[in-house]
């Protein structure tokens, strides 16, 4: 999705061709914004080699976005040891009001770092303050993550965005993942280019259906469906990340007793719980409601209608793989 705003944005993209068949096209505003804008696009998720500390992250980004500036804006006068928002607003004043849009993905991504402490996490939230809010140049910025601004923001540094997820906004919820038509209309043209089609419809409900957004409407998890359709095979296509090893810790801890819900759970059992927002810095989820509010959030677990469950096939294999993990058989 972040490469996709990217595109649409982007002067240096030539994308009409793609977009002027899709729904935005009829957009009233599509011409003024398609293809008129400087995008800043960072994936935050990307260390420098031998990455030890969090002043060797940032100074990464801000060595390159400095050196991006100054080849494409000379006219500025940036100086290597200028503040970003100070090259940025150099830009825009010296060449007619310049406008960015900035898009950058997995905004959290350092927080899930060993080497980032508490005093880290604070200079990181006041480097994209200084960046984002306020400033002049910025047209637009879209950023893409797992944990709430808000719940790492102390004050009002990042309180300019809105955030959106499937758990406490109705907008845009059915964009969190394929819904029942989109995965018809994948497997229909699956049936018509796979020679041998080893997966079946009922096979992808089985094994990726289960979540739902606020508004109700069941989605299927969008990369496993997209994996087993281009392998012909079902199976569990999650990878391993940061979150598994938090949420293992509190099962390998039984932290506020949270294996007997989830043994509740893996015999179908929905659990009550009260899911809201939350800060999932690791080791820092407290309570019940904390920890299985990150499991829905990380989805590990589906809500809906005030209880939370195992979605499909393979979060109750994940979900199993824990406790084997940890040693516990009281499941089976």
């Amino acid at each position: 999705m972040a490469n996709m705003i990217a595109s649409f944005f982007s002067c240096a993209c030539n994308a009409e061709y793609l977009f002027d068949q899709l729904k935005i096209a009829k957009s009233d505003s599509y011409k003024d914004h398609i293809g008129q804008y400087d995008v800043i696009f960072i994936s935050l998720n990307e260390l420098p080699r031998k990455c030890r500390s969090y002043g060797q992250y940032i100074e990464r980004i801000e060595n390159r976005l400095i050196k991006d500036l100054k080849e494409a804006y000379p006219k500025a006068g940036i100086q290597e040891d200028d503040a970003v928002w100070d090259a940025f607003s150099a830009v825009y004043n010296s060449y007619d009001s310049k406008r960015f849009v900035f898009i950058l993905d997995e905004w959290d991504f350092i927080f899930h770092r060993d080497f980032v402490t508490q005093k880290d996490r604070e200079e990181y939230i006041d480097f994209l303050s200084n960046l984002l809010k306020g400033k002049a140049y910025v047209s637009l910025a879209y950023m893409t993550g797992i944990l709430p601004i808000a719940k790492y923001s102390s004050g009002s540094e990042l309180n300019m965005f809105l955030e959106y997820t499937m758990v406490s906004e109705e907008m845009y919820g059915d964009y969190f993942g394929f819904t029942e038509a989109e995965v018809d209309e994948l497997y229909e043209r699956f049936l018509t280019n796979q020679k041998d089609p080893r997966v079946t419809r009922g096979g992808l409900r089985l094994w990726y259906d289960g979540y739902h957004t606020k508004q109700g409407e069941r989605v299927y998890n969008p990369r496993s469906v997209v994996a087993a359709l281009t392998n012909n095979n079902l199976g569990n296509y999650w990878t391993s990340s940061g979150p598994y090893d938090e949420i293992f810790y509190y099962i390998e801890q039984n932290t506020a007793q949270v294996r007997e819900d989830l043994v509740k759970m893996i015999s179908d059992i929905p659990v009550e719980a009260n899911v809201c927002e939350y800060a999932a810095s690791s080791m820092n989820l407290t309570t019940r409601d904390e920890i299985l509010s990150a499991m829905v959030v990380y989805g590990f677990l589906s809500f809906e209608k005030g209880c939370v469950q195992i979605p499909n096939k393979e979060e109750r294999d994940r979900i199993c793989g824990f406790y084997f993990l940890s040693g516990d058989r009281s499941y089976g």
